[in-house]
């Protein structure tokens, strides 16, 4: 029964359903969650996933292809090119500091030049899937450290072509039979076997310019007309015949298949189907990325690590340190800022997934022996379920002690004695908060996790605080204790509601005053006891509503009260139905209860005479307003 991809699915299923909300509920992320589930039920634990999770494995894969896919949606072609120089910098510094150091340390301790090429090619490789996950759930993607982490993963992306186009040159091993997945049979490799490399190189170009055109001449155009059929399942279809599609070719003709989902979701980011593929594709993302972690935590060999415990810890320190090492000199060459270089130097000291590619290859073609690719996926694997750990070790130990101690020496002292009110968050949603505040002479002690962005809040006047919010200590050292108000203006609503339920433990006599992206977010912040809560949409919704009634020719200070009133109504149905369970037809029937009950108010105030009674302040306002364009 264990050999039943039913049976394999449930288990994969329950691993995750049981530990991903654990790992959540204690703070980790939920990359380690998975880890840790495919940990559990691999072949050297309990036992539920045998040995073939390889092609589990194999299979997982794809939802790097798809995060690439949709990672490249958010990057304009003119956005990607103005991060070239990144790019290509930080990337190709990366590279070859971390190739070198690695080579010299493996042809020193005897490794054959070969064999110490083909591991320090692996080496050199971080998981784009772990750190980008991580990037998205902490909500750092538009940070510096965001920036620098995605062009270094970008290009050893790219570089992983001429690497598979060097290893069979390091073998006499003919490799018409052997794909880059490890095994043997027809070919369907990343090389064009028996072409000269101009030939190769040639179809590589063609097939990134094949991409360009049917992104705009091709997709585009299918997509408009599957969206004529108005069928939300062949959207989804199409989404996936799309970045199906481009990993197939691009695998054909020697390119990444996440590689080349990158690009064509570079291509499709101006296209007016953006949002929909984004939406579609995000559960199949979601799903298969989870699969894929819990396929890598269960590969790990613990038969190879019991036989060579000493032999496996040091290759697998001694690649972190180095990789760590490298990378922080990088960051420092291209001068980020402290916590930038630590956030850098351990979120990218991994092993990462294409290494299991160039190993296995390696391996059919006779570079590396059986000892050599055991000990190397053993040691892959291993700092992969390592890396969320030492993110969170390097993000509650290191960076409070090292990354913001200049600012915690600059600032602790007078925010604790100075200010009342912390204001978290100081994107486009908290500076309008805090510019607003300070008009009026009230001065907020601000905390944001952008470092550059606390720089230039310095610079600006403001009293500014580097760090995690969710953090104690640096709460602490702002003044939580003697505040009376803190107001989140965060982007991201998981941290939002982190934070409400930290301060609601810990400090209950701190009012808290928080955005809410929407609704649903709105929901939970009433249920967790906090009373005002601002849903970012709601005012701008009803004052472009009021505009527009405006500009058909409705009195403007009728259409001010009667705005008013919706607010007024609004408010208080969200606070009747905070605690209704979503998605039932009951919470459906009664959300359409309260819209009828809400327009049956508003109609009853015009019926009154409430609204019409205020049309001589309208025409005393429009005279008004006549005089003065004269």
């Amino acid at each position: 029964m264990s050999g039943s991809i039913l049976f394999q699915a449930i288990i994969f299923l329950a691993g995750a359903i049981i530990c991903v909300p654990i790992a959540k509920r204690f703070g980790l992320s939920s990359v380690l969650g998975y880890l840790i589930a495919g940990i559990l039920i691999g072949p050297y634990v309990l036992g539920f996933v045998g040995e073939e999770g390889d092609d589990i494995l194999h299979f997982a894969e794809f939802g790097v292809v798809i995060m690439l896919f949709l990672i490249g949606l958010e990057i304009e072609p003119k956005s990607f090119w103005k991060m070239r120089k990144s790019i290509v910098g930080m990337g190709g510094a990366q590279l070859i500091a971390t190739l070198a150091l690695s080579y010299a340390a493996f042809s020193y301790y005897g490794y054959d030049w070969k064999v110490s090429l083909v591991i320090s090619m692996a080496v050199v490789l971080s998981s784009t899937a772990i750190v980008l996950q991580t990037l998205k759930e902490k909500g750092l993607m538009e940070t510096n450290y965001g920036a620098a982490s995605f062009s270094i993963l970008l290009f050893q992306d790219i570089i992983v072509i001429p690497m598979l186009a060097i290893i069979p040159l390091l073998s006499s091993k003919d490799v018409s039979a052997i794909d880059t997945a490890g095994h043997e049979g027809e070919s369907q490799t990343y090389l064009l076997d028996g072409l000269p490399i101009g030939v190769q190189g040639f179809a590589v170009i063609l097939s990134v310019v094949l991409v360009i055109l049917a992104g705009r001449y091709l997709f585009v155009p299918m997509l408009r007309l599957v969206a004529k059929a108005k069928v939300r399942e062949l959207l989804s279809a199409s989404a996936l015949i799309i970045v199906l599609g481009l990993a197939l070719v691009m695998e054909l003709v020697g390119l990444s298949p996440a590689l080349g989902a990158f690009l064509g979701g570079v291509v499709l980011a101006t296209s007016e189907f953006k949002h929909e593929l984004e939406s579609n594709l995000e559960p199949f993302k979601g799903l298969l990325l989870g699969l894929f972690f819990m396929a890598v935590g269960a590969s790990i060999n613990f038969i190879i690590i019991a036989d060579n415990p000493m032999m496996i810890s040091g290759i697998v320190l001694g690649v972190i340190l180095l990789k760590a090492v490298v990378i922080f000199g990088v960051a420092a060459l291209f001068r980020l800022k402290m916590d930038q270089r630590l956030l850098l130097a351990v979120g990218l000291a991994q092993v990462g997934e294409f290494a299991f590619v160039l190993l296995s290859f390696a391996f059919q073609l006779n570079i590396l022996d059986r000892a050599q690719l055991d000990m190397m996926l053993v040691v892959t694997a291993v700092t992969m379920t390592l890396a969320p750990i030492l993110g969170m070790i390097n993000e509650r130990l290191i960076l409070p002690r090292i990354g913001t101690k200049e600012s915690e020496a600059r600032t602790m002292d007078h925010i604790a004695r100075s200010h009342k009110t912390i204001l978290v968050g100081f994107g486009h949603f908290g500076s309008t908060v805090g510019r607003f505040l300070r008009s009026h002479g009230i001065e907020a002690t601000i905390l944001d996790h952008d470092s550059n962005r606390v720089d230039l809040l310095r610079k600006m006047g403001f009293e500014v605080y580097y760090g995690d919010a969710t953090r104690p200590d640096l709460l602490e050292s702002a003044g939580i204790e003697e505040a009376e108000l803190l107001i989140s203006a965060v982007d991201n609503p998981d941290t939002t509601l982190t934070l409400v339920e930290l301060v609601r433990e810990k400090y209950p006599h701190v009012k808290i005053m928080a955005r809410a992206k929407g609704r649903y977010d709105a929901y939970e912040l009433l249920n967790m006891g906090v009373q005002n809560v601002y849903r970012e949409s709601l005012e701008s919704s009803v004052k472009l509503a009021s505009d527009v009634l405006a500009h058909m020719g409705f009195r403007k200070y009728s259409i001010m009260r009667q705005a008013q009133n919706f607010i007024k109504y609004d408010e208080e149905s969200l606070r009747r139905m905070a605690d209704q369970p979503k998605d039932t037809e009951e919470y459906i029937f009664k959300a359409r209860e309260e819209i009828q009950q809400q327009e049956k108010l508003l109609e009853d105030d015009l019926k009154r005479g409430i609204i019409d009674d205020d049309h001589h302040w309208d025409s005393a306002e429009m005279r008004r307003q006549k005089g003065k364009l004269k």
